[in-house]
């Protein structure tokens, strides 16, 4: 598990497969020495958590790292499973899910993949 904290700068829209899979991808800028602008991916359920994140939010994001290979390439995707309220600006919707979600990440949604 790994976690990074920043405040929110892009929100995509979300985006469904032609498989049924939908994912919604966001950005947060990290609050280095030299800040990065980062970009995660929420599926399945977790795309509710996105849906209550506005640009500006300060949030810590749970994540998982996934890599795959397609047609000889490798790609890499930061999964999040759990976005949180990590002080400072953040939208009500957010604070009340980041305290619901506090409890309720569990591992067992780690396990599931589309990788």
């Amino acid at each position: 598990m790994y976690e990074m904290v920043g405040s929110v700068k892009l929100i995509e829209e979300t985006q469904t497969f032609s498989s049924g899979f939908a994912k919604r991808e966001f950005v947060i800028t990290t609050e280095d020495k030299y800040p990065q602008d980062v970009k995660f991916e929420a599926t399945k359920e977790k795309i509710e958590q996105v849906d209550k994140l506005k640009v500006g939010d300060h949030v810590k994001v749970s994540f998982n790292i996934r890599g795959n290979e397609y047609k000889g390439r490798y790609y890499v995707n930061l999964q999040s499973w759990k976005i949180e309220n990590a002080g400072g600006e953040v939208s009500p919707a957010l604070d009340a899910a980041g305290s619901e979600g506090a409890s309720g990440g569990n591992l067992d949604d780690i396990e599931e993949s589309p990788f």
